[in-house]
């Protein structure tokens, strides 16, 4: 008998109607033979409600307390899908994440899980009952609640298809699938039917919010076969697993993009050891992570010095590098909030030479100027202007004949 865990979002039991399509899709499943643990998110739109309540009470919320709060949603939702299936003739039982011990550590508000005890799901899973699990939360090792941060969903049904060895991880929500691209963004994006985890890796870190980055991490690490499914609609989704070698691989399988980037420039700082420690010391001591660096020497011996910032912790991190930089002597600091990054990323690369001078290639046809380059073995990344990243997108996609590809699998 196969065992699958279900993960169902926000959207999918954003009210009564839904939880009870959720519960026909379950039974489906049981109706087939196979043994099922459900996690489920909060209603959609209760998590931003309760954070809306906390911020009345409390501007700047205690994380312990936040945390108790947060997690009552998912604890309506494992309630209701329980009766849901119960009142169709199907035992089920659910349980918060702290009841299955899911055990995590002490960092409020972004925990990490730790440990999962299976034991109590596999007796009900024996017993022929629908295991119906709150997702988002677990308990830490001093008995308080933890949640695992925003989509944190995701990484509980990864996390309890590892600890259970499930046959497959089945992640139900509104999209049926991974496409090539933004489907809002380029019409003739293609649902693919197979992609890797270092694709969907790149894909998740680099812009596209299918999937938490968290799960896929823990779904590589572990093994554990995704499948990205609509709540709303049949179809057989997109797996993502481990590469088969014997498998034909295109050389792109999508084009990522993400419009939250910011870029900050310092001209003219001495070029000398510790610089660049220095710059980017202050910023992390400010928690607000760097992403693309570039550095070259000025022909007057000083050194230009840029890197990229997540835009919401542009004026932040600006008020701390010109701080930064009038203790170092550097000339001037730049700005600009108004770039974008778009990313093409496919493990075929590894094998196809001429993939980024395509890209560039491409670009340059369109009038589309790149101010900044990052590579890697399976992506590479350009920070464009803003105001053509829907251009650089469409152009890219058609380039590559991602809408033509055949699919693998």
């Amino acid at each position: 008998m196969a065992l699958y865990v279900h993960k169902y979002g926000g959207t999918s039991v954003g009210n009564v109607e839904r939880i009870q399509h959720v519960a026909e899709n379950v039974i489906r499943a049981r109706q087939r033979g196979d043994d099922v643990v459900v996690v489920v998110s909060a209603m959609s739109g209760e998590t931003n409600r309760l954070v809306a309540l906390a911020k009345e009470v409390q501007p700047s919320p205690d994380p312990r307390e936040m945390d108790v709060l947060l997690s009552t949603g998912e604890q309506v939702t494992i309630a209701l899908l329980a009766m849901a299936l119960q009142q169709r003739g199907y035992p089920a039982c659910s349980y918060t994440g702290g009841q299955v011990s899911i055990v995590t550590d002490s960092a409020h508000t972004k925990a990490r899980i730790l440990d999962i005890d299976t034991d109590r799901m596999r007796a009900d899973l024996d017993q022929g009952r629908v295991v119906v699990v709150a997702g988002f939360q677990g308990v830490s090792e001093k008995g308080n609640i933890t949640t695992l941060g925003r989509g944190g969903s995701d990484t509980t049904a990864v996390a309890l298809a590892a600890a259970l060895k499930a046959d497959e991880c089945l992640i139900y929500t509104d999209v049926d699938g991974v496409y090539t691209t933004d489907p809002r963004v380029e019409p003739k994006a293609r649902r693919l039917d197979r992609i890797t985890f270092e694709e969907m890796l790149e894909m998740a870190s680099l812009g596209s919010k299918v999937l938490q980055i968290r799960s896929v991490e823990f779904a590589g690490k572990y093994n554990v076969p995704l499948r990205v499914l609509s709540s709303f609609q049949e179809g057989a989704g997109t797996l993502i697993s481990y590469e088969d070698d014997s498998m034909e691989k295109p050389q792109i399988s999508g084009i990522a993009f993400n419009r939250d980037e910011a870029k900050l420039t310092v001209l003219g700082v001495p070029d000398r050891p510790g610089i660049a420690s220095r710059i980017l010391g202050s910023v992390a001591e400010a928690n607000i992570e760097v992403d693309m660096i570039v550095q070259d020497v000025a022909e007057d011996g000083t050194t230009n010095f840029t890197f990229t910032v997540n835009r919401p912790e542009f004026a932040k991190a600006l008020a701390i590098v010109e701080s930064t930089c009038r203790e170092l002597g550097a000339r001037q600091v730049q700005g600009d909030d108004s770039i974008v990054k778009v990313s093409i990323v496919g493990v075929g690369m590894r094998s196809h030479a001429g993939i980024a001078a395509k890209m560039f290639a491409t670009l340059a046809r369109e009038g589309i100027n790149i101010q900044m380059i990052s590579t890697s073995e399976i992506k590479i990344s350009v920070v464009i202007n803003e105001k053509y990243l829907e251009l650089a997108v469409r152009s890219l996609h058609d380039a590559f004949e991602l809408d033509k590809q055949v699919a693998r699998g």
